[in-house]
């Protein structure tokens, strides 16, 4: 861990975590030192589950990171100042099968004593452990306006990560 770092509890976080996630962004990062890949979200949420701090997040197959998230144990999930919108930006539009991400956007990864990577210029970072995942199903929408959102049937894969690890600056 770097030294500006600091080690807090999950739930001494004090941001509005629909403003956090939602109009903030993350960067949602898995792989291993030397392979890795981030890709920017706003889906998601922090909550309690199962008697654990927990993160949920989703993501498409088709992206470059899913095959990163299935692969590991861990994922992180990084948010910035909003001074690093472009990074996002960045990383939201690019694929990390054709340019890489860290070159291109100056990130500074940091590799935590487990393996997982968030980023010096992150102002809060979750390391998490996945415990759970589950499929979209088009046959649960209830509200059928939610298929809009799914024009190539691309339905995203849900993950549920307990935070063994929350870093603030």
């Amino acid at each position: 861990m770097k030294k500006n770092f600091q080690q807090i509890e999950p739930g001494k976080i004090s941001d509005n975590v629909f403003n956090l996630i939602g109009s903030d962004w993350m960067l949602i990062t898995a792989g291993l030192k030397g392979s890795f890949n981030t890709m920017t979200a706003n889906w998601g949420g922090l909550g309690y589950l199962w008697n654990k701090n927990v993160c949920f997040c989703f993501i498409r197959p088709p992206r470059y990171t899913y095959d990163f998230v299935e692969k590991t144990k861990i994922f992180t999930l990084s948010f910035f100042e909003e001074k690093h919108r472009d990074i996002l930006k960045f990383c939201g539009a690019k694929s990390g099968r054709n340019v890489n991400k860290i070159k291109e956007t100056g990130l500074i990864p940091v590799h935590s004593d487990s393996g997982a990577i968030y980023f010096e210029q992150a102002r809060l970072a979750l390391e998490c452990k996945k415990i759970y995942f589950q499929d979209i199903m088009p046959s649960n929408f209830i509200d059928s306006d939610i298929q809009t959102f799914y024009p190539k049937k691309d339905y995203h894969r849900m993950y549920i990560g307990e935070i063994i690890k929350c870093l603030i600056k």
